[in-house]
């Protein structure tokens, strides 16, 4: 049994699987050229704990996750940095680490059949048991006719059966960590929470380190342990999932003023001005100021740094105060 507090959530002591420090990924569209894609990154995914990466598409949250398992696309690198496994071993996608992406209908393959694909990722010391192996990863998913899923070709399913199949795919290597990038995202809301609890309920069974990538904020408050908020290639502020009551960065706080709330009815949202910037174009001094309400002269000349308080929480803003805002 993992040691859970009173809400349920799992303790801050649990075991760290894999981290990363200092990571940072550089895109090269030509030779002597670098652009720097995610720089600065540290991660502690623990056994049993959800962390979730947040922030606007171009922050860089994909990037970091592929650079984990060495899934960079051509023309990126990982050149910065280091990424540790608990028990020192070099591992990626298969070895520990598997991957749930936010399209399964892209992600299977239309020509073969679900079974065969779950077949193709099992260890070796269960091919000797894998039809019986199949069955079982198909009912922990929660399909209660397994072999009739197993012999269906992806376009059969629905796309909630379709990342079901993924997960189960996912879990035949028996990883440690799961990256799940927008699982959800290509899904209608109904078979987004019966895939969400799906997942929280994987993650019990199986002590799983889980990162979750993703834009929904109320996902992250109802399943996160962890929070780390990303802009621009770099991480804004980070700590206990608890953040969101009381952000310290402006960015974050953006966030949550942007999201629709029942008790609102007719209020207006506040959008964030302007646009996470492209690479090659992000400005001098803290990523966030040209969009941000409380820049100030050293928010335009100096970057600033990640620094961690007594509370177990990090933030980048040269605006900030230990009590919150300035």
């Amino acid at each position: 049994m993992k040691p859970t507090d009173s809400s349920g959530r799992v303790k801050a002591g649990a075991e760290a699987v894999l981290t990363a420090t200092g990571l940072g990924v550089g895109f090269f569209p030509e030779a002597g050229r670098r652009l720097e894609v995610v720089a600065g990154v540290d991660l502690r995914l623990c056994a049993g704990r959800t962390t979730a990466l947040v922030g606007e598409s171009g922050c860089g949250k994909s990037v970091t996750a592929a650079a984990l398992g060495g899934l960079l696309p051509r023309g990126m690198a990982q050149d910065e940095g280091e990424i540790r496994w608990a028990d020192g071993a070099a591992r990626g996608p298969g070895r520990g680490l598997a991957y749930v992406f936010q399209d399964p209908g892209e992600c299977l393959d239309p020509v073969f059949t679900v079974g065969n694909q779950i077949r193709e990722t099992l260890p070796r010391e269960d091919r000797g048991r894998a039809r019986e192996r199949l069955e079982e990863l198909l009912l922990t998913v929660g399909f209660t006719e397994p072999a009739r899923v197993a012999e269906s070709y992806p376009h059969q399913l629905s796309g909630g059966m379709q990342q079901r199949a993924m997960l189960a795919m996912a879990l035949a290597s028996r990883p440690r960590v799961l990256v799940a990038d927008e699982p959800t995202t290509a899904l209608d809301v109904t078979v987004q929470a019966k895939i969400l609890h799906l997942l929280a309920d994987l993650q019990r069974r199986e002590n799983l380190a889980v990162l979750l990538i993703t834009h929904n904020l109320g996902v992250v408050a109802e399943l996160a342990d962890d929070l780390h908020v990303m802009y621009a290639g770099r991480i804004v502020e980070s700590g206990p999932v608890d953040l969101l009551r009381a952000p310290r960065h402006p960015y974050v706080r953006g966030l949550l003023n942007a999201l629709p709330r029942l008790d609102g009815a007719g209020e207006k949202l506040e959008g964030i001005p302007g646009a996470v910037p492209p690479l090659g174009r992000r400005p001098a001094g803290c990523r966030f100021h040209p969009r941000c309400p409380l820049a100030r002269e050293i928010c335009r000349e100096r970057e600033p740094e990640l620094r961690a308080g007594a509370d177990g929480r990090a933030v980048a803003c040269w605006a900030r105060t230990e009590g919150g805002w300035a």
